[in-house]
């Protein structure tokens, strides 16, 4: 009778002639396929007898003659297991055989149970990890040696295992059960298990196993009938597939795989399938946008692929013409006509009225300036004040719109008295964040800031106006940034420009902005919602604030917007604080003079200038030669002036 090795039909018999036309081990030629990582799992359980245990030790050692060992060749580490495992030593442990040998000789049986399936888990975890000194690229090779049926589950970690590219040889000896060793090696059967029927017979299989990790390439020598891609292993081979294919039950042939029809795409209109990957397209009048998934409405008004004069309104591949308020389409259906709303309102202006497209403004001689009415026209001259302008740069502005912004910027600073003591200007740019684009003390002209406005560059994406109030607040009038002390009375104003609606809440920091005593002036543009802007300006609302449909017309409200705290004039009255002051009887002379020069000015009053330049005045109450009362603001004491020449 011919007992079985194995699944490949060698009898034990055949075996023991292939090793007597063998050189003994240690004359044996070393191993040159290729590095390869290699672990023997020994099983040391009660069955396997202390002489028998000597037996595989040699068969350890047997097998190592015949490989070339070293750290950059091929690394062996060595696994005992019973009822539990131990690892004798790694992978990384030894980089010679003489030191792997003593390893080996020093091992001392477990002498328990048999849990075959923990061992394969360790092994899979932990020997075969760059830890452990596993080498990325390296066929990993598992070597199980037992003598009995495991007393664990074995089938589903050793399918784990080998999933993670490792190949098992399963190495049955005496009573070993067939079908856990089948359940545990690499496919095909015939090359990864065996079975000899005493451990006296074990050291035989280590010239074969020989065979199968030193063997030829069955990728160069045989008819793998791999469709793609053919990979050697240790007297084996497998079949892989191309990137973006998968493997056949067959083994050998492989499908494309098609994410498109797996659902596994992020496409939002139209998905097209190619081998292992995918690509998105758009409807018929939608452009694919540059995450190369969403798609966008091909706006042939954003390209400038239309005819309209003012204003086109977009739809899928299409557009319309329409015109900005004050103006009528004409019938071609792309140019405007202009109303002229000088010629054809009463518009009040005192001085001129300058038609714009859909609305008008008034302008003033040179040397006056346009008063709160925003109709006549005076001499008041500007306040000092504390400016902070917020302008959006959200990314519904659009590039060419925001350089009207930037002028409208500037236009507001040409209407200002700039200097470092005078008014002072700063510029913050908001979307979904907030950039302090220049703080209040950082320019000191008007040509300063307005070089700097035009340097700005857009920010794009969100609407965060509520953050654009928090940081005014807290940021933008501190001392640290250029404000002024509230001590020196200096108006602080803001002014929010916006062209939509806020995507955060605006109300919290736009009633601390008031309370905080910053006038508020709110101008929106487009999109921009009434109610908001009505909430950040300041009382009177329609004083403080401005809105426009278009972006063209944002010069106008520039004209309009009058920043500028006027004082009350004093109409030559004069406020007497306390009568017996010095600094009010000086004050008090001071007056005194400039109305009486005014007076002889105007032919009101006469006198000699010897007269004017030889007086004395003093106050004295009860008693009057000449007498007259000198008023400014609120008249708080009544004092009589004695003139002695």
């Amino acid at each position: 009778m011919r007992p079985v090795i194995g699944l490949c039909g060698f009898s034990l018999l055949s075996l023991a002639v292939l090793t007597t036309a063998r050189p003994k081990a240690g004359t044996e030629q070393k191993c040159k396929s290729g590095p390869v990582d290699l672990v023997f799992l020994i099983d040391s359980s009660r069955s396997v007898r202390p002489h028998e245990f000597e037996t595989m030790r040699k068969f350890m050692i047997d097998i190592l003659n015949t490989l070339d060992i070293g750290p950059d060749a091929t690394r062996v580490g060595v696994v005992q297991y019973s009822s539990q495992v131990r690892s004798e030593f790694s992978l990384k442990a030894h980089g010679n055989l003489d030191a792997m040998v003593k390893g080996i000789n020093q091992i001392i049986p477990l002498a328990q149970g048999t849990m075959t399936g923990l061992a394969i888990k360790y092994v899979m975890n932990a020997a075969f990890t760059e830890e452990e000194g596993d080498r990325p690229k390296v066929p990993n090779v598992a070597v199980i040696v037992t003598d009995g049926r495991p007393q664990d589950r074995v089938a589903e970690v050793a399918a784990e295992a080998r999933e993670k590219g490792i190949e098992i040889y399963a190495v049955g000896v005496a009573r070993a059960d067939m079908t856990s060793l089948r359940a545990m090696a690499s496919p095909p059967f015939e090359d990864h298990v065996f079975l000899v029927e005493s451990f006296d017979l074990i050291h035989q299989f280590g010239l074969q196993f020989q065979d199968k990790l030193c063997g030829v390439d069955l990728c160069l020598e045989s008819d793998h009938g791999c469709e793609h891609i053919c990979e050697s292993s240790p007297g084996s081979y497998h079949c892989l597939c191309l990137p973006g294919y998968t493997l056949n039950d067959d083994g050998k042939t492989c499908t494309a795989i098609d994410l498109c029809a797996e659902g596994k795409h992020d496409c939002e209109q139209v998905c097209i399938s190619s081998p292992g990957s995918f690509s998105c397209d758009c409807n018929k009048g939608y452009k694919l946008n540059d995450d190369k998934k969403t798609c966008s409405t091909i706006d042939l008004c954003a390209e400038g692929k239309h005819e309209c004069e003012q204003i086109c309104i977009s739809a899928p591949g299409v557009y319309t013409c329409d015109c900005n308020k004050g103006f009528k389409l004409n019938e071609d259906k792309k140019t405007c006509t202009n109303m002229d709303l000088c010629n054809t309102v009463e518009h009040g202006c005192e001085h001129q009225c300058v038609s714009t497209p859909g609305s008008y403004y008034c302008i003033c001689p040179e040397g006056q300036l346009l008063q709160e009415d925003g109709k006549s026209c005076g001499t008041c001259k500007s306040a000092n004040i504390d400016l902070v302008l917020l302008i959006d740069g959200s990314k519904s502005v659009r590039p060419q719109n925001f350089e009207l912004v930037k002028k409208f910027v500037n236009q507001v600073v040409d209407s200002l008295d700039v200097s470092a003591h005078g008014t002072r200007v700063g510029l913050v740019q908001y979307s979904s964040r907030v950039r302090t684009e220049f703080p209040l003390n950082m320019y000191h002209t008007a040509d300063e800031i307005k070089a700097a406005v035009m340097k700005v560059e857009y920010m794009e994406k969100g609407t965060m106006t509520g953050l654009a109030l928090k940081h005014m607040v807290e940021n933008s009038f501190s001392e640290a940034e250029g404000a002024r002390p509230l001590s020196r009375n200096i108006p602080r104003i803001g002014l929010v420009f916006t062209d939509g609606r806020s995507q955060d809440d605006i109300t919290e920091f736009a009633k601390k902005a008031k309370e905080a005593g910053i006038t508020m002036y709110a101008v929106g543009v487009g999109k921009a919602v009434e109610d908001e802007l009505r909430e950040i300006a300041s009382e009177p609302v329609e004083k403080h604030f401005y809105y426009t449909t278009d972006f063209s017309a944002i010069s106008t409200i520039a004209e309009n917007l009058k920043l500028n705290v006027c004082p009350e004039e004093s109409q030559g009255e004069i406020e007497v604080k306390d009568p017996c002051a010095c600094e009010s009887l000086v004050e008090f002379q001071q007056a005194t003079m400039s109305s009486l020069e005014q007076l002889t000015q105007k032919h009101i009053l006469k006198t000699s200038s010897q007269y004017l330049q030889s007086k004395k005045l003093l106050f004295q109450d009860g008693h009057s030669v000449f007498e007259f009362v000198v008023r400014i603001g609120e008249v708080k004491h009544a004092h009589r002036a004695l003139v002695q020449t």
